[in-house]
């Protein structure tokens, strides 16, 4: 069995955002290129581009989950409302391990918003960020909810 986690903190650690980590940590089971699973993912890191808003794991978390269980008709109630149902008990899972699913609160942010220009990832970074670790919980949450199902 793969391990999910793992590869989600492997993937931020080495320079992919923290929603971009844990949707390229399920691309094999998704069947999507690299390439393509980070390209789509791309814009929700730092809270959705550093607006600092939901959690880019928290996002990635939902994209995967989408993407497997997904509805795709706008007649689709009972599927839209089955889908829902697991986007918040994803959520409320993250929020109990995490406190918050919002980037801000999780980097302890008195602010709504960054600049829109990426920080430099040095290792100063990585010890101050909890991202890695996030993205690490996101993927294994995800996956332990996938192999209930």
């Amino acid at each position: 069995m793969k391990n999910h986690k793992e590869l989600a903190k492997s993937y931020f650690l080495s320079g992919y955002n923290c929603a971009q980590s844990v949707v390229l940590a399920f691309c094999e089971e998704l069947g999507l290129e690299k390439e393509y699973a980070a390209r789509m993912a791309s814009s929700f890191g730092g809270g959705m581009g550093r607006l600092r808003e939901v959690c880019g794991t928290v996002s990635g978390m939902f994209l995967v989950l989408g993407l497997l269980k997904g509805y795709d008709s706008p007649e689709d109630q009972a599927g839209k409302k089955a889908l829902y149902e697991q986007v918040q008990q994803l959520a409320d899972t993250f929020r109990e391990h995490n406190k918050s699913i919002l980037c801000r609160d999780l980097l302890g942010l008195d602010h709504h918003s960054d600049s829109p220009s990426p920080s430099a990832r040095t290792s100063e970074y990585y010890q101050k960020r909890p991202c890695a670790d996030l993205a690490a919980d996101a993927a294994g949450i995800l996956q332990q909810f996938l192999e209930h199902r």
